[in-house]
Protein backbone atom coordinates (compact mmCIF):
# COMPACT_ATOMS: atom_id res chain seq x y z
CA UNK A 1 0.00 0.00 0.00
CA UNK A 2 1.36 3.38 -0.97
CA UNK A 3 1.75 5.81 1.93
CA UNK A 4 -0.23 9.01 2.02
CA UNK A 5 2.89 11.17 2.23
CA UNK A 6 4.36 9.70 -0.94
CA UNK A 7 1.68 11.51 -2.92
CA UNK A 8 2.58 14.96 -1.64
CA UNK A 9 4.25 17.24 -4.11
CA UNK A 10 6.26 20.37 -3.49
CA UNK A 11 5.65 23.22 -5.93
CA UNK A 12 8.73 24.29 -7.91
CA UNK A 13 8.67 27.78 -6.42
CA UNK A 14 8.99 26.26 -2.94
CA UNK A 15 11.88 24.01 -4.00
CA UNK A 16 13.81 27.09 -5.14
CA UNK A 17 13.27 29.05 -1.92
CA UNK A 18 16.40 29.60 0.21
CA UNK A 19 14.65 28.13 3.25
CA UNK A 20 13.79 24.91 1.40
CA UNK A 21 17.32 24.57 0.03
CA UNK A 22 18.85 25.20 3.47
CA UNK A 23 16.55 22.65 5.10
CA UNK A 24 17.53 20.11 2.46
CA UNK A 25 21.21 20.73 3.18
CA UNK A 26 20.71 20.23 6.92
CA UNK A 27 18.78 17.01 6.30
CA UNK A 28 21.41 15.66 3.87
CA UNK A 29 24.20 16.36 6.34
CA UNK A 30 22.25 14.90 9.24
CA UNK A 31 21.59 11.72 7.28
CA UNK A 32 25.28 11.39 6.38
CA UNK A 33 26.31 11.75 10.03
CA UNK A 34 23.66 9.24 11.12
CA UNK A 35 24.63 6.70 8.45
CA UNK A 36 28.34 6.90 9.32
CA UNK A 37 27.70 6.79 13.09
CA UNK A 38 25.55 3.68 12.74
CA UNK A 39 28.09 2.04 10.40
CA UNK A 40 30.75 2.56 13.08
CA UNK A 41 28.46 1.17 15.78
CA UNK A 42 28.53 4.39 17.83
CA UNK A 43 25.79 5.82 19.99
CA UNK A 44 25.01 9.52 19.78
CA UNK A 45 26.67 9.97 23.19
CA UNK A 46 29.84 8.19 22.03
CA UNK A 47 30.03 10.33 18.90
CA UNK A 48 29.43 13.47 20.96
CA UNK A 49 32.30 12.58 23.30
CA UNK A 50 34.62 11.94 20.35
CA UNK A 51 33.62 15.24 18.69
CA UNK A 52 33.77 17.33 21.86
CA UNK A 53 30.09 18.23 21.89
CA UNK A 54 26.88 17.00 23.51
CA UNK A 55 24.50 14.19 22.64
CA UNK A 56 21.79 16.83 22.20
CA UNK A 57 23.80 18.57 19.47
CA UNK A 58 24.33 15.24 17.66
CA UNK A 59 20.61 14.44 17.92
CA UNK A 60 19.61 17.85 16.57
CA UNK A 61 22.23 17.63 13.80
CA UNK A 62 21.03 14.19 12.70
CA UNK A 63 17.45 15.46 12.72
CA UNK A 64 18.30 18.41 10.49
CA UNK A 65 17.45 20.92 13.20
CA UNK A 66 20.83 22.65 13.41
CA UNK A 67 23.27 24.16 10.93
CA UNK A 68 26.75 23.08 12.06
CA UNK A 69 29.77 25.35 12.14
CA UNK A 70 32.90 24.55 10.15
CA UNK A 71 34.84 23.69 13.34
CA UNK A 72 32.10 21.19 14.30
CA UNK A 73 32.19 19.64 10.82
CA UNK A 74 35.96 19.26 11.15
CA UNK A 75 35.62 17.56 14.55
CA UNK A 76 32.85 15.29 13.24
CA UNK A 77 35.00 14.14 10.31
CA UNK A 78 37.74 13.14 12.75
CA UNK A 79 35.30 11.56 15.20
CA UNK A 80 33.69 9.56 12.40
CA UNK A 81 37.10 8.39 11.15
CA UNK A 82 36.70 9.72 7.66
CA UNK A 83 36.38 12.56 5.22
CA UNK A 84 33.17 14.48 4.80
CA UNK A 85 32.31 15.23 1.18
CA UNK A 86 29.71 17.93 0.62
CA UNK A 87 28.49 18.92 -2.85
CA UNK A 88 26.37 22.06 -3.01
CA UNK A 89 24.53 23.22 -6.12
CA UNK A 90 22.02 26.01 -6.51
CA UNK A 91 19.10 23.92 -5.31
CA UNK A 92 20.50 20.80 -3.67
CA UNK A 93 23.14 19.47 -1.30
CA UNK A 94 24.70 16.02 -1.10
CA UNK A 95 26.75 14.98 1.92
CA UNK A 96 28.50 11.69 2.55
CA UNK A 97 31.38 10.00 4.31
CA UNK A 98 32.89 8.00 1.43
CA UNK A 99 34.36 4.59 2.13
CA UNK A 100 38.07 4.66 2.84
CA UNK A 101 40.28 3.58 -0.04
Amino acid sequence: MEGYHTRWTVPDEHRASPEYVEAGARIALGQAVYDRRVALGLSQAELAARAGTTQTVISRLEGGAVTPTLPLLHRLAGALEGELDIKITGTSTRAEFPLAS
